[in-house]
């Protein structure tokens, strides 16, 4: 996370060089830390509790973009994700947060499509859930809902975009109230899963606070 910066290398001679690095990036982190510094531009940086922040973006703004502008803020001691579809390197900067301590679990909600439309994305879902222990709940779904339950407060992030990269223009609404969060996360906890071939863990018991 934060701003990508060129890393220019010492001045030395020829003869004392013993390595020299090229950093490269990708087309896709390249949109993602430009719409990071664009959101974070626009947007309070510290969320008061009780407020909506209604966005709008014209296309090319990672969808994961609120979710991370909120790890920035605090540690998350659990986070809910539903999506019909979702990226590869989302996946991984997910999972790269968990094994970093900012969050302590995410549970994962996608589309029936998924795990044949999305092989690969599946697969490595399976694996990471697995080993760290989250939901990967599969059932008709189309909403697209992150949910998370800080230290400092928790929040709900409504949006028409899935979690990956895409053209088009979208709405996103964060809203910080904890009962929001909470009836959303109730009515996921009571969902079925389609996927009978994957051990789902224990519903993670929250315990409840008041905004």
């Amino acid at each position: 996370m934060g701003v990508w910066k060129k890393i220019e290398p010492p001045s030395l001679n020829d003869d004392e060089k013993s390595v020299q690095v090229k950093t490269t990036i990708t087309r896709h982190e390249i949109r993602r830390a430009t719409s990071e510094i664009a959101l974070e531009k626009e947007l309070t940086w510290h969320f008061e509790k009780g407020a909506c922040y209604h966005c709008f973006s014209w296309g090319d703004v990672d969808s994961l973009t609120y979710f991370r502008v909120i790890v920035k803020q605090q540690r998350i001691r659990y986070a809910l994700i539903s999506t019909w579809c979702m990226a590869e390197t989302d996946i991984k900067e997910i999972f790269s947060w968990i094994e970093k301590g900012y969050i302590g679990r995410v549970d994962f909600y996608v589309g029936e499509i998924f795990k044949g439309s999305y092989e690969k994305e599946y697969r490595l879902l399976v694996e990471l859930c697995g080993k760290y222990g989250c939901r990967l709940v599969i059932f008709r779904n189309h909403s697209k809902i992150m949910l998370l339950f800080g230290e400092k407060f928790d929040a709900a992030i409504e949006s028409s975009a899935n979690v990956n990269t895409n053209p088009r223009s979208e709405q996103t609404v964060i809203t910080v109230d904890s009962q929001l969060a909470f009836w959303y996360k109730d009515i996921f906890d009571n969902i079925t899963p389609f996927n009978s071939d994957f051990e789902q863990p224990p519903i993670l018991d929250l315990t409840r606070k008041s905004d």
